[in-house]
C-alpha cells in the first residue's frame, strides 16, 4: 500500500512539474515616455535612485545597446507592437488630437497575437497610434484600455498654447470613453499602476499581456507627493523615482501571486531624453544629443528583462537590439505565429537566454521625420548621411519646464563613427575609411529601396498604407 501511495505521489510530483513547464509566460511591458540612457543606476544615473530596477536588471537581463526604432512617439511604439520599421507600415513623427491617420487595423500587434493564443491584454497608460474610433486600442487586440490618446503636453495647458498650438481638452478614457478632463497629472501614475495590478489579479489563472505605457516622464513633470522632492536631480529625478516604485509594486503583486517566475517583464523608453527642456529633461548619459536626432542619445535608452524562468541573473547584453525585435521575441517565448506580412524584426531570445552573443542583425536604419533616413549602423560602424536635424548643442536650460530653442544643424557629407571606439561620436572618421563609407551607402541605397527615402526621392517598394480615418476626409 505504502509503495502505491509514493508511487501515485511521485506521478502527481511529476505531472505537475512537467505542466508547469508548459505553462506560457505571463508578459509585463512596461515603456517610460522619454526617458534617457542615463536615468536609471544600473546605466550609470547617480542622482536618480532606482532600485528596483536596478534589481530587475541584476536578476535578470540589461542590453547597453538597445536602440529605440525612432526618436520620436507614434513612430516609435507602432515599431514595438508589430515588430516593423514605422516607415514600413507609414507611421511617422508624433501624431496630434484629431490626426485623420493611425496604425493600419490591417496590421498584427503583439496583443493581436497573443489574444490568439488565448491571452488576456490590456493596454493602461499613452497610446498614441491614432484618436480616431478605427484606431482605439481595442481595435488593434486589447481587451482593456484606460489611460490618454496622445501624449500629455498635447492641452491647453502647453507653454507654447496660442502661439504654436491650439490643442483641446486632454481627456482620460475608459475603454472610448471620455472619463475626465485631465487638469492635474499628479495621480497618472499610481492610478496606472493600480489598473496593472488589479488586472494582474484578475487574470492569474490565465496567461496575460499588460502593456503599461506610462505618460511619464515626458512633459510636463506631474509626480505624487509622496515622491516630491526626494531625488538629487529635482522634480525629473522624482517622477523616475515614482516610476521605479511602480515597477516593484506590480513585482510584488506577481510575487504574491505566485507569477513572478512565469512572468517575461521588459522595461525600456520610446526614445531618447526630449532636452529642448532643460532640467525638466532625462539624461543621455555619455551619448550625443536626444530625441528629435538620430545621433545616440536620440535612440539609446535602457532596457531591461526579467525572466526568471529563463534569463540568468547578471545577464549583461553588449549586443545591439531595437524596439522591432520584443514582437518576434515574444512570439518565440509563446510559441506564436508570426503576423503574415512582413515584419523586421528577430528574436531576441538566443541573446537573453546566453546561446548567442551576436546581434541578429547586421544593420540598423535610422528614420526620422516623413521617411528621411538619417543613419545605418553596421556593426560597430555608424555611418549619417547628408540631413539637418535640431541640436541643443548640450545646453542645459532652466527648470521652468518651458522649452529651450534649439538650432538646426547639417551634415553636409558623410560622416562615420566606430562605436566600439567612440561612443560618444566625437571623431568623425569617414575620411580614414572611405571603403566603409562606400560599403555602408551601398547598404543605405538597399534599404531606400525597400521603405524609401524622402531625401532622395526614392519611395521603396515595401511600404505598406497607414490607416486612414474615412470619417476625417477632407473631400
Amino acid at each position: 500500500m505504502k509503495y502505491y501511495f509514493i508511487l501515485s505521489l511521485t506521478f502527481i510530483l511529476y505531472w505537475s512539474c512537467t505542466s508547469s513547464k508548459k505553462l506560457p509566460p505571463n508578459i509585463v511591458f512596461i515603456l517610460t515616455d522619454d526617458q534617457g540612457y542615463g536615468d536609471v543606476g544600473i546605466y550609470g544615473a547617480s542622482d536618480i535612485e532606482t532600485p528596483y530596477l536596478d534589481n530587475m536588471a541584476k536578476k535578470g537581463a540589461y542590453f547597453t545597446s538597445y536602440y529605440a526604432t525612432q526618436p520620436v512617439c507614434s513612430a516609435s511604439r507602432a515599431s514595438i507592437l508589430t515588430g516593423c520599421y514605422p516607415d514600413r507600415i507609414g507611421i511617422h513623427n508624433a501624431y496630434s488630437p484629431g490626426s485623420k491617420v493611425g496604425l493600419n487595423p490591417e496590421e498584427t500587434t503583439v496583443a493581436e497575437m497573443l489574444k490568439a493564443k488565448g491571452y488576456a491584454t490590456a493596454i493602461y497608460g499613452k497610446w498614441h497610434l491614432g484618436d480616431a474610433p478605427e484606431f482605439m486600442p481595442r481595435k488593434h487586440g486589447f481587451d482593456e484600455y484606460y489611460g490618454i490618446l496622445y501624449s500629455n503636453d498635447m492641452w491647453p495647458k502647453h507653454p507654447q498654447q496660442g502661439d504654436w498650438f491650439n490643442f483641446p481638452d486632454l481627456y482620460l478614457y475608459d475603454n472610448e470613453s471620455p472619463i475626465q478632463k485631465l487638469e492635474d497629472q499628479s495621480y497618472l501614475t499610481k492610478a496606472l499602476t493600480e489598473k496593472a495590478i488589479n488586472f494582474i489579479q484578475r487574470n492569474k489563472n490565465n496567461p496575460f499581456f499588460l502593456y503599461l505605457p506610462h505618460p511619464q516622464p515626458h512633459v510636463p513633470l506631474y509626480v505624487d507627493n509622496n515622491f516630491k522632492n526626494t531625488q538629487a536631480r529635482g522634480l525629473y529625478g522624482d517622477v523616475i523615482r515614482e516610476i521605479d516604485h511602480s515597477v516593484g509594486q506590480i513585482i510584488t503583486a506577481l510575487k504574491a501571486e505566485g507569477l513572478l517566475e512565469n512572468t517575461l517583464i521588459i522595461f525600456t523608453s520610446d526614445n531618447g531624453p526630449w532636452l529642448s527642456y532643460g532640467g525638466h529633461s532625462g539624461s543621455p548619459g555619455i551619448y550625443r544629443e536626444g530625441k528629435g536626432t538620430n545621433w545616440e542619445g536620440g535612440h539609446r535608452v535602457p532596457a531591461i528583462v526579467h525572466y526568471p524562468k529563463k534569463i540568468k541573473p547578471n545577464t549583461v547584453i553588449h549586443a545591439p537590439a531595437m524596439g522591432i525585435d520584443w514582437l518576434p521575441t515574444l512570439a518565440e517565448w509563446t510559441n506564436s505565429e508570426l503576423p503574415i506580412q512582413k515584419i523586421d524584426g528577430a528574436s531576441l531570445v538566443p541573446l537573453l537566454t546566453q546561446k548567442s552573443s551576436n546581434s541578429p542583425h547586421e544593420n540598423f536604419f535610422f528614420y526620422y521625420r516623413v521617411n528621411e533616413l538619417h543613419a545605418v549602423r553596421h556593426k560597430d560602424w555608424k555611418l549619417y548621411v547628408p540631413h539637418t536635424y535640431r541640436s541643443l548643442n548640450g545646453r542645459k536650460g532652466t527648470n521652468d519646464g518651458y522649452p529651450i530653442d534649439y538650432e538646426m544643424n547639417t551634415i553636409e557629407e558623410e560622416e562615420l563613427y566606430d562605436l566600439r571606439l567612440d561612443p560618444e561620436e566625437k571623431n568623425n572618421i569617414a575620411a580614414q575609411h572611405p571603403d566603409v563609407v562606400l560599403k555602408i551607402n551601398a547598404i543605405a541605397d538597399s534599404i531606400r529601396l525597400v521603405l524609401g527615402d524622402r531625401l532622395t526621392g526614392i519611395k521603396g517598394n515595401e511600404a505598406r498604407p497607414v490607416g486612414l480615418a474615412a470619417s476625417k476626409v477632407e473631400n
